[in-house]
């Protein structure tokens, strides 16, 4: 493996909860390098999210090192991760997470007004995204006219737009049915494969995991296993 992409060493993180100290990792170590299409999995309370935040850099580790492309992370300031996460790193969450009176287009375009891209260029982004996840009739829709898989494809979308080099996903089929549920992970799926993007993403259904090319099990705060799919 070349330079991975994240490189993770001995991190830990320890949330104070009133005098009781919780320890959500333990001292974590793992690399995924670029390209590659991981699943997370592990019970509640296994530590999988706290993870899942300190690698999108939503959360900082009590302790430990983490590299993003070769930048260590802990050594930036606020404004240095807001822009890596603009940049680098797409994400699409359970919830949707979608502002409910405004389109799909708006929707989409938002993480490009932070960016400072032109109107413009911001409009040709969002639409090529949109019909990238199959929603090129669906733009002027708002969430509440769109089917729960349809909102998550905006999601992706978002997600999408500011062309990042990773995509982390937390439970994205978590509230979808099956059918909705499988072709969210074929978008996933064809955007790993045919452009290269890093999708990294936690899930607790086995039959997910089980469609990427290397799970990782997380337990009480420690990698229980890890193991490369064929």
């Amino acid at each position: 493996m070349d330079q991975p992409l994240i490189k993770i060493e001995e991190i830990t993180k320890v949330y104070q909860m009133g005098n009781m100290k919780v320890h959500a990792l333990r001292g974590v170590s793992l690399e995924i390098g670029e390209g590659e299409f991981v699943a997370i999995m592990g019970p509640s309370g296994s530590g999988k999210s706290t993870l899942m935040n300190i690698v999108g850099c939503l959360d900082q580790p009590t302790d430990g090192r983490y590299w993003l492309d070769g930048t260590d992370v802990g050594k930036l300031n606020d404004n240095s991760l807001a822009d890596i996460r603009n940049s680098k790193i797409g994400f699409v969450f359970q919830t949707f997470n979608l502002l409910a009176r405004t389109t799909a287009f708006q929707n989409v375009t938002l993480p490009l007004i932070y960016g400072g891209l032109g109107s413009r260029q911001r409009r040709e982004r969002a639409r090529a995204a949109l019909e990238a996840v199959g929603l090129g009739d669906r733009m002027d829709h708002r969430p509440n006219e769109l089917s729960g898989g349809q909102q998550q494809r905006v999601a992706i979308a978002r997600a999408l737009v500011s062309e990042p080099a990773i995509i982390l996903a937390d439970e994205p089929t978590g509230n979808l049915d099956t059918r909705s549920g499988e072709e969210i992970m074929r978008i996933l799926y064809d955007l790993n494969k045919d452009r290269g993007i890093t999708v990294v993403f936690v899930t607790h259904d086995p039959e997910i995991a089980e469609q990427t090319r290397r799970i990782i099990r997380i337990r009480d705060g420690l990698i229980e296993s890890d193991e490369s799919q064929v």
